[in-house]
């Protein structure tokens, strides 16, 4: 497994957009791709002719961000089409899949990009849940349950297997949170908000571990792999509620978002990644990597999907957040 220094400061990556090919004929969602490191992918994917979904929550962000994509790479023979969500709003994913579906007939990959980061105390979404678990866990989870059906319809048209995937983005800074999984709040039935706001983030990041380690082993019998990766330590947007300091001390030391793209990058198209490494774990800037051992004790099923009175492992995550969302039968 590379160190946590290895991956904090990896190597160059060696899985770049020349070893891609061409993706023409291939469809994939981006989300958080009207900026950082989903705009850079997405602009990877699209210089090599995919016809690639730039999913966000501001349809000027995204018109904006394909205008510069399409700028950037005049000669490419690719797609690029505006999915305009917010994962924090519910009703808007749902709305958001029912025109892509009208439109697409195969999704080859979706990759879970968008995330938030350290909002103020006490932020909620819409429908009043933690705006950070909502954005980073419970809107994905939605996103990739309404897509599951036309990603398995891809992956058993497919003549060559392992090439449909599901990429989740979880970060290096999971890795330090408390031994096992998620806590628990048996009050609220959900995951617990945490006083400590860089502790919740990390909870949720554990959450996009958990989620792709239980959608491979329900949806890897279909053909279809998932992955968590942690893109690694660059300068984005996630930072922008982080104090000054922290942000320009984080501006000189981390790499530009390109780097991050490399990682999912990796996750998303690399004819590595196969069936024996689904519900597996990428390191930065597209390596193998082992999912730390406090966190993969979370991964081992326990009695009703609880480690104990206070704490979820994947399958109990994954359960939970379908009860709180409701919507979401099992599969």
């Amino acid at each position: 497994m590379p160190s946590a220094f290895s991956q904090a400061f990896p190597p160059a990556p060696t899985f770049t957009e020349k070893n891609v090919g061409s993706l023409k004929g291939k469809v994939i969602i981006v989300t958080g791709s009207a900026s950082g490191v989903g705009y850079e992918l997405a602009k990877l994917l699209y210089g090599q002719g995919g016809n690639i979904y730039i999913a966000a929550r501001s349809s000027e962000k995204v018109d904006r961000a394909i205008e510069s994509i399409k700028a950037s790479v005049p000669s490419s023979k690719g797609h690029l089409a505006p999915l305009i969500l917010d994962l924090a709003d519910f009703p808007t994913i749902k709305n958001a899949v029912d025109g892509f579906l009208q439109k697409e007939n195969r999704l080859d990959v979706l990759v879970h990009n968008a995330g938030l980061m350290t909002p103020p105390a006490g932020s909620k979404s819409k429908l009043g849940y933690d705006l950070e678990m909502a954005t980073n866990c419970m809107g994905p989870f939605i996103l990739n349950h309404l897509l599951e059906s036309i990603l398995t319809r891809t992956a058993h048209a497919e003549s060559i297997p392992d090439h449909v995937r599901v990429v989740w983005v979880s970060s290096m800074i999971a890795a330090f949170v408390p031994p096992g999984g998620i806590q628990f709040d048996e009050k609220s039935g959900s995951p617990k908000v945490l006083a400590n706001t860089m502790h919740n983030y990390m909870q949720s990041k554990v959450g996009n571990v958990f989620l792709a380690s239980e959608a491979a082993k329900r949806l890897g019998g279909d053909g279809v792999i998932s992955m968590s990766v942690n893109p690694g330590l660059m300068k984005t947007e996630l930072q922008r509620h982080m104090p000054r300091v922290q942000s320009i001390i984080m501006g000189i030391l981390f790499k530009p978002p390109l780097f991050g793209a490399y990682s999912e990058l990796f996750a998303a198209l690399s004819p590595q990644v196969k069936a024996e490494h689904n519900g597996g774990f990428v390191v930065p800037w597209g390596r193998f990597g082992d999912i730390p051992d406090h966190i993969e004790e979370g991964l081992k099923p326990r009695a009703e999907g609880v480690l104990n009175s206070k704490r979820l492992d994947a399958a109990g995550f994954y359960s939970v957040t379908r009860v709180n969302l409701v919507l979401v039968p099992e599969r």
